[in-house]
């Protein structure tokens, strides 16, 4: 079995405060939890998961297993007051126990209703696996497994299309029937679903709530709250323009992906789906484990140039990435912007082996693989 690569983050974590494990659902969160109780199996005593009755009852009692170092809380954020019997759990046994809370929607949308943990936890985010977490000297192949079959675990190393196909609707379904339901309290799930399932289309455009908004034939706020709701339950995410008056820049329509990019068809989407998956993973990782404050862009001017995903540190950029399915000569968007941005590096990532680049213009075309070396994605 692989360790996943927050392993040493978490262990270092929880020397000193609780550890919230956020992250889509079957992503790997509860296997990676276990693993830090040796036996990695779900009955561990230490092991409470919310959805079982018996150790709902437990928790609710105030009963925690004895003399055991790490209590893990799974799933948890379902109760409505969690967060203050956490608190009570933490503040009376600290001391000699470690606490690690998992979730399968976004703990930190549901944390935000109160400060009452405030500075007694660290939050990191775990991602479906990326190309250099799968192997850091990934071949053509294993490029080839990750693009088809997504970076979530089961379907990446069952790598069959039947398990597959059965496998992403089984997970839609649990999340549009369950988290959707209980956790949202959303009534219109079949609208809801409808929207799902135009979006694969608009991966990699900028997203207009008008068409989608007029395809359903629902009111503007609806839409935009749907998609705000898959945010919040990690089946897509969005990422906003980059730049200035001086480029005319767009300045706010977003563009759209999914947290598992298998479902796109089209493999020029896809493959930038993938790229944008990765940057995120990466923008994440520094936000979590080494609290800079990161933020993942695109860029684009109204005539219609766009580089396709820009990385910020502090607000201060750091690279851009122009991805292409094919082995092509560097994108005149990218030669554009170079002139007129304070972006020091540019890539252009692309799925074949031609590695060249130009240091007096800063535009590099490199090998998607030799990218994510590069960078440890």
């Amino acid at each position: 079995m692989l360790r996943r690569y927050l392993y040493p983050y978490i262990e270092q974590d929880l020397r000193s405060k609780m550890v919230f494990l956020g992250g889509p659902r079957q992503v790997g969160k509860t296997t990676l939890a276990l693993t830090f109780l040796g036996s990695g199996n779900e009955k561990h005593p230490a092991y409470l998961n919310w959805d079982s009755l018996d150790a709902k009852q437990k928790i609710l009692r105030g009963e925690l297993p004895s003399r055991q170092p790490l209590v893990i809380f799974d799933e948890i954020h379902k109760f409505a007051r969690w967060r203050n019997l956490i608190k009570g759990f933490y503040d009376t046994q600290k001391s000699t126990v470690s606490f690690l809370v998992t979730g399968s929607a976004r703990l930190d949308y549901y944390r935000k209703g109160g400060d009452s943990l405030q500075g007694r936890y660290h939050y990191l985010r775990l991602h479906p696996f990326s190309l250099y977490e799968m192997n850091p000297k990934a071949t053509e192949s294993d490029l080839s497994l990750l693009l088809k079959f997504g970076g979530f675990p089961e379907p990446l190393f069952k790598a069959e299309e039947k398990h597959w196909r059965r496998w992403q609707n089984e997970r839609l379904q649990r999340i549009l029937v369950g988290d959707l339901r209980d956790l949202e309290r959303v009534r219109e799930v079949s609208m809801v679903q409808l929207l799902v399932e135009s979006l694969p289309e608009k991966v990699g455009a900028p997203l207009s709530i008008k068409n989608l908004r007029d395809r359903l034939e629902v009111a503007h706020e609806s839409v935009s709250r749907w998609i705000e709701i898959l945010e919040h339950l990690y089946v897509v995410f969005r990422i906003p323009p980059f730049g200035s008056p001086k480029i005319r820049a767009v300045k706010k329509e977003q563009k759209l992906y999914f947290w598992d990019w298998s479902g796109v068809s089209e493999i020029g989407p896809r493959f930038e789906n993938l790229v944008a998956s990765h940057l995120l993973k990466y923008c994440h990782f520094l936000e979590d484990t080494e609290g800079y404050r990161m933020e993942l862009r695109y860029l684009r001017d109204t005539d219609g140039r766009e580089v396709d995903f820009v990385v910020l540190q502090g607000g201060v950029p750091l690279f851009a990435v122009e991805c292409k399915s094919g082995e092509r000569s560097a994108s005149p968007n990218a030669y554009y912007f170079r002139e007129r941005t304070k972006i020091p590096k540019f890539y252009q990532v692309h799925l074949g082996n031609k590695d060249y680049g130009d240091e007096n213009t800063g535009v590099h075309v490199i090998p998607f693989r030799t990218f994510c070396q590069l960078l440890k994605l």
